[in-house]
């Protein structure tokens, strides 16, 4: 057992859970195998929010894990390369790169986070002979002294400790000061770029990143809450949203989502990381090499497709007018349509259930 974490590993882990499995039906031994599984992959982030069934056995045992989201879909991913050197660019909880070191036996792994929390969780659990990390943001991935690497992965979904610590400020579910920082060192938190941003800011946060159909009433309740306490706490503020909102508001999520993710992205600067980091990601990509990016939101997406669509010499959007001869091809897109989480994984892992998986391969040196 890992000291202060209430984490089990291997053995101990699957003595804790057999009472359960023995006693249960097929169907729950089923969700409990799948926990079990998660956690003998060696992560330990924190992970709460799973299946229900799935908590009584994890969380009923003080157990808990992040989850690496459609890591047999990445492996399967990189296998074309002949992959020694890998980069990790978002390397979190260090699940994906856990993965990639199993799979590939002699492969190193280059991790960057601009997480330093997550930099010091896969120091802890992953090799340091085969693992270099560096705290830094994907932007900046052409600092790293390595050069040319066979296989790099994007994933840009928040971690399950970052989701369930409240001093972080990503998520109303606790309360929490709203700080929404990747990086808690840098930058202005969620509550000050509330309090000084113009109203210009706010819009483009509200109405083009979080995509909320009434951005007008939400920025309007920010504005007039300036100056009080309503702009500090997560709770607090999740409920100002909710009440600026119409009554009849419906939907599959809280109310308060869209404003919350589109506050972060504006804090993080995320879309524009994005943007920077993927011409460096392709010049560093080694020729055959393969690049996987797992995306969790429209916009996200959107970007990642665009890049790879023009990479692959294809037309990026629908109005895109020039001829086959005008657009450069320097490799190809493994499927035309995103590769998404299976029904079992939803099930396991329901943070999962909107991830979607983009593959590009560079073509192979030609003479």
């Amino acid at each position: 057992m890992r000291a202060g974490r209430g984490v089990l590993w291997g053995p101990d882990l699957l003595a804790v859970l057999a009472p359960y499995l023995e006693k249960k039906s097929a169907f729950l031994r089923s969700i409990y195998s799948m926990s079990a599984n998660c956690l003998l992959d060696g992560s330990i982030d924190i992970y709460k929010e799973c299946h229900p069934v799935g908590a009584v056995a994890v969380l009923g045992a003080g157990i808990t894990a992040h989850v690496p989201v459609l890591k047999a879909e990445v492996i399967e991913a990189f296998s074309p390369t002949r992959a020694t050197n890998f980069l990790d660019a978002t390397i979190g909880g260090g699940g994906h790169a856990r993965a990639i070191l199993n799979a590939f036996q002699g492969a190193n792994v280059w991790g960057m986070d601009r997480d330093p929390s997550a930099i010091k969780r896969a120091s802890e659990s992953l090799p340091p002979n085969r693992v270099h990390l560096r705290n830094d943001n994907f932007s900046r991935l052409d600092c790293l002294p390595a050069k040319a690497f066979d296989g790099i992965l994007f994933d840009f979904g928040l971690s399950s400790d970052q989701l369930d610590t409240p001093e972080r400020g990503f998520s109303f579910r606790s309360d929490g000061p709203l700080d929404m920082r990747m990086d808690p060192t840098q930058g202005i938190s969620a509550a000050q770029f509330l309090s000084s941003a113009s109203r210009e800011m706010l819009v483009q946060a509200i109405r083009d990143f979080g995509e909320e159909p009434n951005w007008r009433r939400v920025v309007s309740a920010i504005w007039n809450a300036r100056g009080t306490n309503r702009l500090s706490r997560t709770s607090i503020f999740a409920e100002l949203v909710r009440n600026a909102l119409p009554k009849h508001y419906q939907g599959k999520i809280d109310p308060a989502t869209r404003t919350f993710q589109g506050i972060r992205i504006a804090v993080n600067g995320e879309l524009e990381a994005i943007q920077i980091a993927f011409p460096k990601a392709l010049a560093a990509l080694a020729p055959g090499g393969v690049m996987a990016a797992i995306s969790f939101h429209s916009l996200e997406d959107r970007l990642v497709k665009r890049f790879f669509r023009q990479w692959a010499g294809l037309p990026e959007t629908r109005w895109d007018g020039r001829s086959k001869d005008e657009r450069q091809s320097a490799g190809k897109m493994h499927t035309v349509r995103p590769i998404t989480p299976s029904a079992d994984e939803i099930l396991a892992n329901p943070r999962c259930r909107s991830a979607k998986l983009r593959i590009f391969q560079k073509w192979e040196a030609r003479l």
